[in-house]
């Protein structure tokens, strides 16, 4: 009996591999390049991210006509909840039963970890904006995936010289605590250290906390001229508010690691003015960026934040390398990517690295004071370039596996 029952398992397994494979090799022959925007769409970054990273990536689908190398692309999206394990059940029915040939977006980087877990062992493109971790390109690198925006290490390091050099130190750190956070503190401690400065010590909060005034006790406690925020979303708007309930600017200067431009105007000038903080993107920074904004806000009604800005920009990469090699085969299409420069309104010059990453200037910003603002968008003040080579970690510091391996 036992034995019946195990053939027909068998027989179960090998019957619904078969159709999977048969599905997706329908779905590749019908002419069709699917592409899965994989996002936040309900939770604390659904702002920055969300709807409006759809919209960008319909935008970069039309600008090259909605055809690929005779294909036509059509643009499928799911909320992946914040959730590791709903992203990756996401993601893997994509694959294997719509035929999706390339995913994109990804915020939350434990989210992105698992999903670029997936499109390693399935050798799918994985096109990353809005995650942060620099463990993306580091230790958990992926033949197959290319992280765009920014990331941690880029977000903290021209920050953290910043700071130090004009006197800036010693620090205490606000920390998420799940990856992106963790990854955040490692790496503005490394550069806040290489830059001359010290750091007295950190506490981690929970995943959308509300209530950060322990914390912000333990910070003002420390002895520390600079309280850094390692976080995002809401987490970083309500630590920034009540670092000002607390007084806390009296006696410390409040660091921005990382900041999403939907945060400010919910967040108010009032709170968020004379941040510093260092970004890929902003919408008013040249006339190709403001062409760009324009159009999205037309369909979106906000300005686009880096997240946003960098799906459409990844996407047109990608779209054209499948132009040039008439393919949608991963590794013919990422080998394509990484030989062709990247000039578009996002970035100059940049180059998709062997470990994945997309290396291009960062921008060294601070939020304008209430009175300096025209508009509701008008919100950052230009403070200077970072050259990419200099933003970026280092290719051989970041221990990426594939990384002289000819991938």
């Amino acid at each position: 009996m036992q034995r019946v029952a195990r053939s027909a398992l068998k027989a179960l397994f090998t019957f619904s591999l078969a159709t999977l494979l048969a599905n997706a090799a329908a779905h590749a022959e019908d002419g069709v390049l699917r592409v899965g925007i994989i996002t936040d769409m309900s939770g604390q970054y659904s702002d920055g991210n969300g709807m409006g990273s759809v919209i960008s990536a319909q935008m970069a689908a039309e600008e090259i006509g909605g055809t690929v190398a005779g294909r036509k692309i059509e643009i499928i999206s799911a909320d992946h909840q914040n959730k590791p394990d709903v992203a990756v059940g996401i993601v893997r029915s994509w694959i294997d039963t719509k035929g999706v040939d390339v995913i994109a977006e990804g915020v939350n980087s434990a989210v992105a970890l698992a999903i670029q877990n997936v499109t390693r062992e399935r050798k799918k493109i994985f096109l990353i904006s809005g995650s942060g971790s620099s463990d993306l390109t580091g230790k958990q690198c992926s033949p197959t995936s290319v992280h765009w925006t920014y990331d941690t290490y880029a977000s903290s390091n021209a920050t953290a010289k910043a700071v130090v050099a004009r006197g800036g130190t010693p620090w205490f750190f606000l920390t998420a605590d799940y990856a992106f956070g963790q990854a955040l503190e490692r790496d503005a401690t490394k550069a806040v250290n290489a830059a001359g400065g010290k750091v007295l010590g950190a506490v981690r909060h929970p995943f959308d906390t509300a209530d950060f005034s322990s914390f912000l006790l333990q910070a003002q406690s420390s002895g520390a001229k600079v309280l850094a925020l390692a976080n995002a979303g809401s987490d970083f708007r309500n630590a920034v508010a009540q670092a000002d309930e607390f007084n806390v600017r009296k006696d410390m200067q409040v660091v921005a690691l990382q900041v999403t431009l939907t945060d400010v105007p919910a967040l108010g000038l009032a709170h968020a003015h004379d941040l510093l903080f260092t970004d890929s993107f902003y919408w008013d920074r040249t006339p190709e960026t403001r062409a760009f904004a324009q159009e999205f806000f037309k369909r979106h009604g906000a300005m686009p934040t880096a997240y946003q800005a960098g799906v459409n920009s990844a996407l047109r990469h990608y779209f054209k390398a499948v132009a040039a090699t008439n393919s949608v085969e991963s590794d013919t299409v990422m080998a394509q990517m990484r030989k062709t420069p990247v000039n578009d309104f996002f970035a100059q010059n940049g180059v998709v690295r062997e470990d994945g990453r997309m290396v291009h200037d960062m921008y060294l910003m601070r939020i304008k004071k209430p009175e300096e603002s025209k508009s509701k968008w008008d919100l950052y003040d230009y403070q200077t370039t970072v050259p990419g080579d200099q933003a970026f970690r280092p290719l051989a510091e970041g221990g990426c596996p594939y990384v002289g391996k000819g991938q």
